[in-house]
């Protein structure tokens, strides 16, 4: 087998992967429901210091430390985006965690405004930023938050290593609505101790704290993981067939199935999670005035609601 590369620790040294959307990509023909279309993805760090175990990148490849490019550097690119992607609404900072440095992030947008970028970003982030930093983001253009909220049950958290609490977890959600910044809560349904009641726990913790869009998603094991190596000892894999972890369009298969929560019934409560968030009366009536009110809004709603009805109707 071949060694371990050392990890790159100057990544100001990185071409702008911008640049190489310019040369190559149309970007109007990429589509992420939860940010403005069309959008730019980048990123301005590698590696992740938090310990999920699910977490495949952090684990396989980038590091469980997180190298940063400088500000200015990140920053750069951001002028490059706005020079040479006019029709872009939005930047999105792809890291694993962005928020993983509250200094960092809060001197990022320090000096965002300082150079009077005005322009609309988000990026990933823990359900547990703090209103101070919020705000800070908020008011150097941030206008959505991707974050990992996983699940309802504290113990499953524990069990994953997530390292956030339910109740941190509310108070995030009512400080980032209180900052303005909206919220895509990502969900994994079937991790280690999850049953049919956690599910329902998790399925209605999300109505409640009503992030502004939501994904529901079965447990994925990768190779080099400890999620993987948990469900390899427990037995838990419905094939060591690499082959078949895609559907037949390609799509991600669902390879865990255990006593009580086979991979099929893990499928159809993600399916039943999404029509319960999606299809609420009142849900629906906030995503039409968001529209109204944010002008901006109504392209990627109007085309996250084709899909979504789209995806609905393949499943009857």
């Amino acid at each position: 087998s071949s060694k371990d590369m050392p990890l790159i620790e100057n990544l100001d040294e990185i071409p702008f992967v911008s640049e190489v959307y310019k040369r190559h990509l149309d970007i109007r023909d990429y589509f992420y429901s939860a940010n403005l279309y069309p959008e730019v993805t980048i990123l301005s760090g590698r590696g992740c210091p938090y310990q999920c175990k699910f977490c495949l990148w952090p684990q396989t490849l980038t590091s469980r430390r997180y190298r940063a490019r400088s500000i200015g550097n990140v920053l750069d690119e951001f002028e490059y985006i706005k020079g040479a992607f006019p029709e872009a609404k939005e930047v999105f900072i792809e890291d694993d965690t962005f928020t993983a440095n509250k200094q960092k992030v809060i001197d990022f947008s320090a000096k965002m405004r300082e150079r009077k970028l005005k322009m609309t970003w988000s990026c990933n982030s823990r359900a547990d930023v703090d209103y101070e930093t919020l705000k800070a983001m908020k008011d150097a253009g941030c206008r959505l938050v991707c974050a990992g909220i996983e699940s309802a049950n504290q113990q499953i958290l524990n069990n994953i290593r997530k390292g956030t609490k339910v109740e941190g977890i509310r108070r995030f959600m009512k400080d980032s609505k209180k900052a303005g910044i909206l919220v895509h809560g990502c969900f994994i349904l079937g991790n280690d101790g999850e049953n049919k009641e956690t599910i329902r726990q998790t399925i209605d913790f999300a109505k409640e704290i009503n992030p502004d869009t939501a994904q529901f998603f079965p447990l994925m094991v990768y190779p080099g993981t400890e999620v993987y190596e948990w469900a390899v000892k427990n037995k838990y894999l419905t094939t060591s067939d690499f082959r078949k972890w895609l559907d037949e369009e390609g799509q991600h298969n669902t390879i865990i199935s255990r006593p009580g929560l086979s991979n099929k019934e893990l499928v159809g409560l993600c399916d039943t999670a999404r029509k319960e968030f999606y299809l609420r009366p009142a849900y629906a009536f906030s995503k039409a005035a968001q529209a109204i009110r944010h002008p901006e809004e109504a392209p990627r709603i109007f085309k996250s609601a084709a899909k979504l009805m789209k995806n609905i109707a393949a499943k009857k």
